[in-house]
């Protein structure tokens, strides 16, 4: 790799030497890249200070992983003021503007997080399994908001509760009882009257998972809560539901509408949807503004209260004021404050409203980093951290009103293999908490993996080319494409000889015999991929690859191309899942297709997979392709990961390393080294800096004149990567100094110029970048990848930011002939090998590392692996091996 550095000065250290010397991934200087200025502008290291003052803490308000903790909270309305999205890809509607990475990094770098240290890794555990349960005198009444009466569905779950307690029932009773699962919902098998149907996952909680119901079905595609019964996600119809973060990230279903690029709503990670009219009547909002007047929160919150908590917020809202903790921004202490003002002397720290308010806030926070459920000793020590007084209670209390539902999962030692069903041994379990949106979503998408599995017979599933039979007329798309077989279709076994690597055989093998399939590779597997979908095309089935970016699906489409198939059979998942690309839906909602092999696999979330595999048809192959060293979703779960550590099915591992001096350094990444790369062609240069001054003056340099001039790639293709959004060298401080040198004036529409780069946050976890062309009367027309998006004049303000300068965690899934990845000097306690792996593997031609983080670069890539999360699914997918 070439080294570029002001002259005099020795290039940063990067090999775990923290004294200045010869880099060993960075040998002599660059003649080709002009020598910063002697004596840069100072400019103070970033802190990840807030940079506008009342801005909410951004952990709280994004579910984007690229934000930080180090905000000072803002009043209630202050925070209303920053409620709006601004933009961030991996941000729901509502994000707070963050200032670095440091809130992703709590599942990336091991960042404590609001449950307190080794919150993670505690486990209830006495005699197999003791649930957080009510004393039998905690049954009675006062259970619900308000110290009203507890529903049936309440009072029912406080008695499994209290057999739990007494003995007369272990903690399983909380999972087989019955919880009324709807007739849609197929656990395990096939759909209805379908051959291979199969239990249901033992251990699992016995929620609907409705079907998606194609074009006509409900918007959002999430498994939803049943109604009634014990046990029951939702609470009890006395009081309303605690309600999600309404921007959360929620998996578009079939009704979403369009998800294309233009569209605000619907995708996978599109918003969540809320439980009543996004905009209450005039009434009903000035009813709800004289509610926030009262307890001195600023009137204009009154929209996003309704799309917090529904129709008859109001009311909801001055009964329990600690429901106002539903609105993104929101902190406790400011519901707390409000709570004081509506109250007065009846509001205390031990409400049974604001503990139920904090369970449910603390799990939504969680599901932001990443946990789509928590052990409950970390709650207790989170709910102790915000001065509830008896935080066992809250926690049973919030069970016993159906706040939260209660899982127990076995333990697994390292080395040790699962305790077989019939073991008497007693095996240590661990007691989790989660929020029925996520319970729900992982065991549909179990139950969904399992029917893929178990209702798949090779023999009958490719029989004959176009054997299988159609339900109804299949739509009028150029993206139907159907194979036309001159003669007999060729068997699996020749496609697999004809395949262009031994890699992409033993794929197209393992796929042939097989419902569901992992496929783990780099860049260069993504070929491998291309290679099923041409030999399941040439056996006359319907085959499709989708994406997780529209620029992953541009690039999947030029592979096919060039394999001789239709571009339109590349897709992206958000498309696929909302109608707007691939091959549609038959009668019962499922996809007209054979095989889907879903690229980016690690990028998806648990609910965004959940309304994947549940729109999947019986009998179809589904791979599941990724590279496991980047960064995970940005939305709650680990799927893919799951998946692969529950070894529910085969998994083929690629031997196609990637080409070149990039692909030669991300693969030394992937397993923990930072090795010397040999790059004659100036394919990776390290450019040290002395501070953050240095960094964003090199970055410029960098972006508007080395590259194009020396590499030959024109700024248009070159994109900058940094940690963060703000402090000294965060994409804010980046893109105003990019702006500046490249396309300077005044901002005159809504901060922005013609010929501007931009960001567009299309949904919650989707950004595309893009070109602003021109201003309208509705809205601002941009070019993103050589299609005409116009952003609604009303999302300007919150879905769009420059897009110079973006996260790791926004340019997941996207490629560029050139990226400037930016580490300043204190960007050490934010870099984790996935973050380094996902930045530097971003460039196609060349690599240019602007490097002040000294020997934190080599201690995260060899010593700081992504932070685990606590998901569930991995568990039930092996709950259902062992009784297969």
């Amino acid at each position: 790799m070439s080294s570029d550095r002001p002259a005099g000065e020795a290039a940063s250290a990067t090999a775990g030497d923290p004294a200045p010397r010869e880099d060993a991934t960075a040998p002599a200087p660059s003649p080709d890249h002009p020598e910063a200025p002697a004596d840069p502008a100072p400019a103070t290291a970033p802190r990840g200070q807030a940079e506008r003052p009342g801005e909410p803490e951004a952990d709280e308000a994004t579910a984007d992983p690229d934000t930080t903790a180090d905000q000072h909270p803002a009043p209630p309305a202050e925070a209303a003021r920053e409620a709006e999205p601004t933009s961030e890809a991996d941000a729901p509607p509502h994000e707070a503007e963050p200032t670095s990475e440091a809130d992703a990094q709590p599942r990336e770098a091991g960042e404590a997080s609001e449950a307190g240290p080794g919150a993670e890794s505690a486990a209830e555990a006495t005699g197999g399994a003791r649930v957080a349960a009510p004393s039998a005198s905690d049954a009675g009444a006062g259970g619900s908001a308000g110290g009203g009466k507890r529903s049936a569905a309440a009072e029912a779950l406080a008695a499994a509760v209290r057999a739990v307690e007494r003995g007369e029932a272990d903690a399983a009773s909380f999972f087989t009882s019955a919880r009324g699962r709807s007739t849609a919902a197929r656990p395990g098998g096939a759909r209805p009257n379908s051959p291979g149907h199969a239990a249901p996952t033992p251990g699992a909680p016995q929620a609907a998972t409705p079907h998606a119901a194609g074009p006509a079905g409900p918007a959002g595609g999430a498994p939803t809560a049943p109604s009634g019964g014990a046990g029951s996600g939702g609470a009890p119809a006395s009081e309303p539901a605690p309600t999600a973060t309404a921007g959360a990230p929620a998996a578009a279903g079939p009704g979403a509408g369009p998800s294309g690029v233009g569209s605000p709503a619907g995708g996978a990670g599109g918003a969540r949807v809320p439980s009543a009219s996004a905009a209450g009547g005039p009434a009903e909002l000035d009813g709800i503004r004289q509610v926030l007047a009262a307890g001195g929160a600023p009137p204009h919150l009154a929209e996003q209260v309704v799309r917090a908590l529904g129709e008859g917020a109001g009311p909801v809202l001055r009964d329990d004021p600690w429901q106002l903790l539903a609105v993104p921004g929101v902190r406790p202490e400011q519901a707390d404050g409000f709570a004081r003002a509506l109250l007065g002397p009846d509001c205390g720290p031990g409400d049974e409203r604001r503990s139920r308010a904090l369970v449910t806030w603390l799990l939504e926070r969680a599901a932001l980093e990443g946990h789509t459920a928590r052990e409950s000793a970390a709650l207790r020590d989170a709910l102790a951290q915000h001065a509830v007084p008896d935080p066992d209670e809250a926690l049973r209390d919030a069970v016993a009103e159906g706040v939260v539902l209660v899982f127990q999962d076995a333990l697994e030692t390292p080395g040790v293999a699962p305790a077989a069903e019939d073991d008497e041994a007693e095996q240590p379990v661990r007691v989790l908490l989660g929020l029925d949106r996520y319970a729900l979503a992982e065991e549909s998408l179990a139950d969904g993996l399992a029917r893929v599995i178990n209702t798949f017979e090779p023999d009958a599933a490719d029989s004959a080319p176009g054997a299988r039979p159609e339900t109804d007329a299949a739509p009028e798309s150029d993206a139907e494409p159907e194979a036309e077989a001159a003669g007999p279709a060729p068997d699996w076994e020749a496609l697999a000889d004809a395949a262009p690597s031994p890699s992409a055989a033993e794929l197209v093998r393992a796929a042939a015999g097989h419902g569901l399939v992992t496929h783990s590779g780099g860049e260069s597997a993504r070929a491998e991929a291309v290679a099923l979908v041409a030999a399941a095309h040439a056996r006359g089935l319907r085959a499709y690859a989708a994406a997780h970016t529209d620029d992953g699906r541009g690039r999947l489409g030029a592979a096919l191309a060039d394999s001789g198939l239709p571009a339109a059979l590349a897709v992206t998942v958000a498309g696929l899942l909302a109608g707007a690309e691939g091959p549609g839906r038959d009668a019962d909602g499922a996809f007209r297709l054979d095989l889907l092999a879903v690229l980016d696999a690690p990028q998806l979330d648990v609910e965004a997979a959940a309304a994947l595999v549940e729109s999947l048809p019986d009998g179809v192959r589904l791979v599941l392709s990724g590279d496991p060293g980047v960064l995970w979703s940005a939305g709650a779960g680990r799927v893919f990961a799951d998946v692969v550590a529950a070894r529910a099915c085969p998994q083929v591992v690629s031997r196609t390393p990637d080409p070149g001096p990039i692909g030669e350094l991300v693969s030394g990444i992937g397993i923990g080294e930072l090795s010397q790369v040999e790059a004659p062609g100036k394919e990776v240069v390290i450019v040290p800096v002395r501070d953050a001054g240095d960094a964003v003056h090199r970055t410029v340099q960098l972006v508007a004149d080395s590259v194009p001039r020396a590499i030959g790639v024109p700024v248009p293709e070159i994109q900058v990567i940094t940690v963060g959004h703000g402090g000294a060298v965060g994409t804010r401080a980046l893109n105003a100094a990019l702006k500046e040198r490249l396309n300077p004036g005044p901002g005159r529409f809504g901060g922005f110029d013609p010929g501007d780069r931009v960001a567009y946050a299309v949904a919650p976890g989707r950004t595309v970048t893009g070109t602003v062309t021109a201003a309208e009367p509705d809205g601002l027309r941009l070019d993103c990848g050589g299609e005409d998006v116009l952003v609604p004049r009303a999302r300007v303000a919150d879905a769009l930011r420059p897009g110079w300068a973006v996260t790791a965690h926004q340019a997941a899934g996207r490629r560029w002939p050139a990226t400037v990845v930016v580490l300043p000097g204190d960007a050490g306690p934010l870099l984790t090998r996935a973050w380094v792996y996902t930045a530097f593997s971003r460039g196609e031609r060349h690599l240019s590392v602007v490097h002040g983080a000294g020997p934190a670069l080599p201690h995260a890539v060899a010593e700081v692996p992504a932070a685990e999360r606590t998901t569930r699914l991995r568990a039930l997918l092996r709950a259902q091996n062992a009784t297969a």
